[in-house]
């Protein structure tokens, strides 16, 4: 079911400071994308096509995509991978994987060669130094995969500046132990729907099924049952910048792709941050 309103491309701009960033680095700009679920129902073939000419255009020094590009099958990401090739061609440019990337038999590594073949470095619990030795990249297995390993994060001395890439919000909360400069993410599409008032919807209603009866939470009804509860626990970390623990800062993307019903006061995003 596609969705019935997406509403424009947003392009979000943030400076994060960092401590200890050396003087070469400050100004450096990263563009984020996130969540595509390219599958010819959830991201139109304009909406896409727009992110990729509007990312052309900003000339950052540094692109990052932080998962979900498929929904279901994989085959879907050969043909995303093409329109993403213009912008793995003009940027360095780094991914990671997201829960749905890793549902459909095989997926994982059809997804990763997909982007591979684009010149699109995939990382999965790996750290790299896109800038040069003095800030690490690091980028993790999803949340939900018995591969999710934070503890890579101690081969970086604490002294090191790092960007850390995990798909799933909640992974903030497991790694305020370490150090986070700053970590991108993506996966729940900022709740789609915001209401004035109200707020975000989908937290909302969260809470609400949290004080039903367990027999009904049990029952497997869409968006009630347990598995649509468990698809994020900190939906207040749903979209935008977070502080976490005494010190981490967390960034949720937005997202490109939309389920239905579609999205109301929550545009899909392209993040734009400079390091200062």
């Amino acid at each position: 079911m596609r969705p019935l309103f997406v509403g424009p491309l947003t392009v979000e701009s943030l400076q994060i400071p960092i401590p200890g960033l050396p003087q070469r680095l400050q100004g450096k700009v990263i563009v984020q994308l996130s969540d595509f679920h390219y599958d010819g129902q959830r991201l139109s073939h304009k909406l896409l096509a727009d992110a990729v000419s509007t990312i052309l255009t900003l000339n950052p020094d540094l692109v990052v995509f932080t998962g979900d590009y498929i929904t279901h099958e994989p085959e879907p990401v050969y043909e995303l991978a093409t329109h993403l090739s213009p912008i793995a061609k003009a940027f360095p440019t780094y991914a990671i994987l997201g829960n749905h990337d890793n549902y459909w038999p095989d997926a994982h590594q059809v997804v990763t060669a997909a982007l591979t073949d684009i010149s699109i470095t995939v990382l999965w619990n790996q750290i790299a130094y896109p800038f040069g030795h003095d800030l690490a990249l690091v980028g993790l297995a999803d949340y939900y995969h018995p591969d999710f390993t934070p503890q890579i994060l101690d081969q970086l001395s604490n002294t090191l500046p790092r960007i850390v890439l995990s798909h799933n919000p909640d992974t903030a909360e497991v790694m305020i132990p370490w150090r986070i400069d700053l970590q991108l993410s993506g996966h729940t599409h900022g709740g789609q729907i915001i209401l004035p008032v109200i707020g975000n919807v989908a937290q909302r209603w969260f809470q609400f099924r949290q004080r039903l009866p367990k027999i009904i939470r049990k029952s497997g009804i869409p968006f009630i049952s347990d598995r649509c509860a468990n698809l994020v626990r900190h939906w207040e970390w749903a979209l935008g910048l977070h502080k976490v623990g005494p010190k981490n800062l967390l960034y949720v993307n937005r997202g490109l792709g939309s389920y239905a019903p579609g999205r109301l006061f929550c545009n899909p995003e392209i993040t734009v941050i400079t390091l200062t």
